[in-house]
């Protein structure tokens, strides 16, 4: 490494060093767990991981828990691809070490795309359309609500399509990948 390029990387280091300070200062002031948003947050990790396990079907556990935690991946990489391109910022966040909302990307948006993935496989429904309509729900529902209750702030020119966007590049990732999975498996027993 160059002495440059050594300076460079120091200054960054600086730089998010003071941010992760900064934000710690704010999160203590205002987003703690003395807050009612702090105790919502929690409740968003929580109480979709306990529906999981009441609801999962047992008989393809494996299957689709592997597709949320795809949707897990994919929702958390794009969320922070916003969060640290300031193009949204949650103000209240549960864990203030990461800088996405832990309780959306870890629990409810990855739950509520395994249970549609898991009606649409039980029920024989088009998982396309049902999860275009989760998304659809989720960006144009629950995101201003998210808004106006302050729990979410769109910046930059970003509005609620660009966010289903976001919403239908995790479906149709996550369903490519689970779909491959299951194609390397049928196809290793039917070699066997």
């Amino acid at each position: 490494m160059t002495g440059e390029q050594r300076l460079s990387l120091e200054k960054v280091e600086n730089a998010q060093e003071h941010a992760v300070h900064t934000f710690m200062e704010y999160w203590h002031r205002f987003s703690d767990f003395h807050t009612w948003q702090f105790w919502l947050h929690m409740a968003m990790l929580v109480v979709p991981l306990i529906c999981v396990f009441i609801l999962i079907d047992r008989k393809k556990a494996l299957q689709i828990g592997f597709y949320g935690f795809n949707v897990h991946v994919w929702f958390t990489y794009i969320d922070t691809i916003g969060v640290r391109n300031s193009l949204w910022v949650y103000p209240f966040q549960a864990i203030p070490f990461i800088p996405v909302s832990f309780g959306l990307d870890a629990a409810l948006i990855p739950v509520l795309f395994m249970l549609v993935y898991q009606w649409s496989i039980n029920e024989k429904k088009n998982y396309y359309l049902c999860s275009i309509g989760l998304s659809l729900i989720l960006s144009f529902i629950i995101k201003p609500i998210f808004v106006a209750m302050d729990l979410l702030v769109l910046m930059k020119g970003m509005n609620y399509f660009h966010l289903f966007l976001g919403y239908i590049i995790v479906l149709l990732l996550s369903k490519w990948i689970a779909n491959l999975f299951l194609y390397m498996q049928k196809k290793s027993k039917a070699t066997v």
